[in-house]
């Protein structure tokens, strides 16, 4: 990398702060100057939330995309079963759910990731906290809630997030259930994958996180408006006393409904982070919110017709009730400790 790469990078990285810290009274000025609402009506304070948090939202995205783009060139599906295959249980547990923290992977990435992994002879319940990990608990999802909220916020989410998938991925393991994986997943033969990430030259990588950019922004971008939209009616129609009643810490039934409630939805955690901040705002307890997110983000029903190709009914109804399970008692902690 050379000074005119440096001298670039800086340049944006400056213009992107600029940007960034322009969006709060950009919105401010929008709304009461240009469309003349009050920030203090229903419409208004929904048409502020949604011009500050798009623009606020969408260049986080940009920025965390484009960085792990870059830090994601350097690992591949190859160099991940690596590391987890031969590893003991707990072990290989705690590494696949770290691991999928950083790994360029998603839920649609499933049925490949499933049969690389069990041929590569990584365990059953090694395989399922990387599966549980990483779509839920993702770069995007930490950095966006760090910038929402804080590093308090960030850092728990991470932590009960890593806490589910090495947990859910011991208790299957324990429970040796690989005669549910459907047979056709061992005929299988071990899918390649490049093991030359470490000759990439920096420009190629810079090319990579570009390259994010395009495929992740260019498809999120619409969800991510949407889910902003939703949270603006959130923040500026739904009661206070409302969502306080049904998402509160008071109502025992507020965390399993609110996952039931999550798991028909579809979202990235930068779609679905808008809405949680304004459930938030109106009262929604932290932990019910937390296991709405997770539901959302890790436990999604088009996740569960993926992985319906490589597991059989009675593995994938374990699994779901599993990690729902685990994402349930989350919620109750921490309605019970915050």
């Amino acid at each position: 990398m050379n000074r005119r790469h440096i001298s670039l990078g800086v340049a944006i990285a400056v213009i992107w702060a600029a940007l960034f810290l322009a969006v709060k009274p950009f919105a401010g000025w929008l709304t009461g100057g240009v469309f003349g609402l009050s920030r203090n009506s229903r419409l208004g304070s929904s048409v502020e939330f949604f011009l500050y948090e798009g623009p606020k939202v969408l260049l986080l995205l940009l920025a965390v995309v484009f960085v792990m783009g870059i830090i994601r060139s350097y690992f591949t599906p190859e160099r991940t079963r690596k590391a987890l295959s031969g590893r003991g249980e707990f072990k290989g547990n705690v590494m696949s759910a770290l691991l999928g923290v950083v790994t360029p992977f998603c839920s649609c990435s499933a049925v490949p990731l499933f049969i690389g992994f069990v041929t590569a002879g990584v365990p059953l319940g090694v395989t399922f906290s990387f599966l549980v990990s990483a779509p839920m608990v993702n770069e995007v999802a930490l950095v966006l809630l760090f910038g929402l909220f804080g590093w308090k916020i960030a850092l728990l989410y991470l932590g009960t997030g890593l806490v589910v998938a090495i947990t859910s991925g011991w208790v299957l393991g324990r429970m040796k259930m690989e005669r549910w994986v459907e047979e056709w997943v061992y005929k299988t033969g071990k899918a390649g994958g490049s093991t030359n990430a470490g000759s990439v030259k920096f420009q190629e990588r810079i090319e990579e996180g570009k390259t994010a950019v395009r495929d992740i922004v260019g498809r999120a971008w619409p969800w991510v408006l949407a889910g902003i939209a939703v949270g603006a009616g959130i923040h500026g129609w739904v009661p206070e006393n409302s969502m306080a009643s049904l998402m509160g810490r008071e109502a025992w039934w507020s965390v399993p409904v609110a996952v039931l409630i999550g798991i028909p939805l579809y979202s990235n955690a930068a779609g679905i982070i808008p809405i949680v901040q304004a459930l938030l705002a109106k009262g929604a307890a932290l932990g019910t919110t937390l296991a709405f997110m997770m539901a959302v983000i890790g436990l999604s029903l088009p996740e569960m017709v993926i992985l319906r190709k490589v597991l059989k009914p009675q593995l994938l109804a374990v699994f779901a009730g599993t990690v729902g399970a685990g994402i349930i008692l989350v919620g109750y902690l921490f309605n019970l400790l915050m």
